[in-house]
C-alpha cells in the first residue's frame, strides 16, 4: 500500500482561499513539535501570506498593476508552501495524523466538499466564464449569482445571473482583468437550498 503523501492542492485554489490555507499551516505549524525546523522559515512563510492578503485587497479594483501584482504574490506565496510541504512529507513519513498535524492535507484524504461545489473557469471567450457544481440529489434547477469587486456586504447584494436545469453555466460580456466572486444553489422540491461558499474569478 502506497504511502499517503502530502498534496499541493493549494495550488489549484483562488487567491482567497489560497490565503485562508496558509494562514491555516501556518497556525497548525506555529510551535508544532513534529515540524521544529521547516525548510523555509514561518516568518517568511507569514511575510508571504501577508503580502498576498494586501494584494487581493488591493485588486478589488480590477486595475491591471494590481491584478498583476496580485499574481506575482500568489507566485511567491505559492512557492514557500510547495517547500514547507515537502519539508512536512519529508518528516512525517507517511503518517496521516503527523500531516494533518501540520494544515496540509493528505493525498488519501478527500478534499472537503465545499472547495469543489463550485468551479470557475476562463470561458468559451475574451470575458466569459464557465461555471461548473456539482448535481444536487432531486435537484431540479440551479440558481447562479455574481457580485464585482470585493464581496458584498449584504447577502441582498448578489446579483442572480441565470437560472438552469443543467450544472454549468457560462456568463459573458464580463469586464477584463476584473475581479468576479460567483455562487450557486440547487432548487429541490423542498425549495432553494443555501448558496455555496463565493468562488473568486479573475477574467481574462
Amino acid at each position: 500500500m502506497k504511502k499517503p503523501k502530502v498534496t499541493l492542492d493549494f495550488m489549484r485554489f483562488a487567491p482567497v482561499n489560497k490565503a485562508s490555507h496558509y494562514h491555516s499551516v501556518i497556525d497548525h505549524m506555529s510551535n508544532n513539535p513534529l515540524f521544529p525546523v521547516p525548510d523555509a522559515s514561518l516568518i517568511d512563510a507569514q511575510k508571504a501570506v501577508d503580502a498576498l492578503d494586501k494584494a487581493i485587497m488591493a485588486a478589488t479594483d480590477g486595475g491591471h498593476l494590481a491584478i498583476s501584482a496580485l499574481n506575482d504574490a500568489v507566485a511567491s506565496a505559492d512557492a514557500v508552501f510547495r517547500i514547507l510541504a515537502a519539508y512536512v512529507e519529508r518528516i512525517a513519513l507517511g503518517d496521516e495524523t503527523s500531516i494533518l498535524s501540520s494544515g496540509f492535507h493528505f493525498s488519501k484524504q478527500p478534499a472537503p466538499r465545499n472547495k469543489e461545489i463550485l468551479v470557475a473557469k476562463d470561458g468559451s471567450h475574451s470575458g466569459s466564464v464557465l461555471l461548473d457544481t456539482l448535481r444536487v440529489d432531486r435537484g431540479v434547477t440551479y440558481v447562479w449569482q455574481m457580485y464585482k469587486g470585493k464581496l458584498p456586504d449584504n447577502d441582498s447584494d448578489w446579483i442572480q445571473i441565470g437560472i438552469t436545469t443543467q450544472t454549468s453555466f457560462e456568463i459573458n460580456n464580463l469586464l477584463i482583468a476584473n475581479i468576479y466572486y460567483f455562487r450557486v444553489a440547487a432548487v429541490t422540491p423542498d425549495g432553494i437550498q443555501d448558496f455555496c461558499a463565493p468562488v473568486m474569478k479573475v477574467v481574462q
